[in-house]
């Protein structure tokens, strides 16, 4: 049970970060949910929350900067 929880749980998570992530119509906005969806990602697998927020955060922006037809 163990071992499928160990690869379940990131999928799940790498899902969930999917589906937030690619919003936000401002900087502030799309950095506060890459981050919390990041947070939630580390959480999750066992991580660690900052870590996760950071770069959820960084993430989320970069994307949506960088391809921002796809981030509405």
């Amino acid at each position: 049970m163990q071992t499928i929880q160990r690869r379940v749980v990131p999928m799940l998570s790498a899902l969930a970060l999917v589906g937030l992530a690619a919003c936000g119509d401002t900087i502030p906005e799309q950095a506060l949910l890459g981050g919390g969806a990041g947070a939630i990602t580390g959480a999750a697998v066992g991580g660690s929350v900052i870590t996760g927020a950071a770069v959820g955060a960084a993430g989320n922006v970069v994307y949506c900067q960088a391809y921002p037809s796809r981030c509405n």
